[in-house]
């Protein structure tokens, strides 16, 4: 998919994403290695965004799989279509068990699933795992087959094995600890928040309409935001959304009006916004 780190980086920039060279490297190195990616780090970062943004460049279809505390099998890997198997049998009186049981246990009454669907066809696409950390542990029992062999085994069909491999992306908040097992299949990338110059870069390209002299204001206010002991500091999702809540407002500069009074798209809980409001000086940043 990339012959090197700076294509890597130069693809993801055509399609809006401005990568590190970590993140550069790193996605380069799962590709060429044939290995998923887990990605971890605080929400709102570019995670999932880095998943969306791989598929675009190689014109593949993203498969996603939203875990979710009681998320299984049945949710992530194939179900039986069980109304229509029961129509077959009422259909099917006059034949036996047998006949009958090799109709209604064959590809016509399956439903696919991410990660089912994801290792079938010769199509290009990248499975995104997203939020990994989400689900119950032993749905990584799950995975473990599908990331070390790229096969899904269904009893009544036998093994169903990749013929194409996607491109895997993990992603995890790391609000539980992911097993060893399940990182070893792995390459790990952390992506944190940017270097103030990187997100100046990011907010510029996301919001071509703000001029310079204000982006850097943004994103300077948002990194005295996030050096404050907060409940959950801004995200980069969250200074893009400031940023195009400022254009909305026509505000030229940030005063502390102005501030004071969209703190709510950067903060979400009262008392940060409390602390924020008593703390920061904007004629420091």
């Amino acid at each position: 998919m990339f012959t090197s780190v700076d294509d890597v980086s130069a693809r993801l920039a055509a399609t809006g994403y401005l990568a590190s060279p970590a993140v550069a490297t790193t996605v380069f190195l799962a590709d060429r290695l044939g290995k998923p990616l887990l990605v971890e780090g605080p929400a709102g970062v570019g995670k999932t965004e880095l998943a969306k943004a791989v598929a675009e460049v190689a014109q593949a279809r993203l498969v996603r799989l939203q875990c979710y505390e009681g998320v299984d099998e049945s949710r992530a890997l194939y179900e039986w279509n069980h109304a229509k198997q029961l129509l077959r049998i009422s259909a099917g009186r006059d034949e036996t068990w047998d006949e009958t049981r090799t109709d209604i246990f064959s590809e016509e009454f399956l439903l696919t699933r991410p990660l089912l669907t994801a290792i079938r066809g010769d199509d290009p696409k990248v499975l995104l795992i997203d939020e990994t950390d989400k689900a119950d542990v032993e749905v990584e029992g799950l995975l473990l087959e599908v990331l070390s062999d790229f096969q899904v085994t269904v009893p009544e069909l036998g093994t169903i094995a990749a013929t194409r491999r996607p491109f895997v992306v993990l992603t995890s908040n790391a609000s539980r600890e992911l097993s060893e097992a399940l990182r070893r299949r792995c390459l790990f990338l952390h992506i944190g928040f940017p270097d103030e110059e990187l997100e100046r870069r990011i907010v510029r390209l996301k919001v071509p309409e703000l001029d310079e002299a204000l982006a850097t204001s943004v994103v300077r206010v948002v990194g005295a935001l996030r050096a404050m002991d907060l409940r959950k500091v801004p995200s980069v999702a969250e200074t893009i959304d400031w940023a195009r809540t400022l254009l909305a407002l026509g505000a030229d500069t940030l005063d502390d009006t102005v501030v004071r009074d969209s703190l709510g798209v950067l903060l979400k809980h009262h008392d940060d916004v409390l602390k924020a409001t008593a703390k920061l000086d904007l004629d420091a940043v």
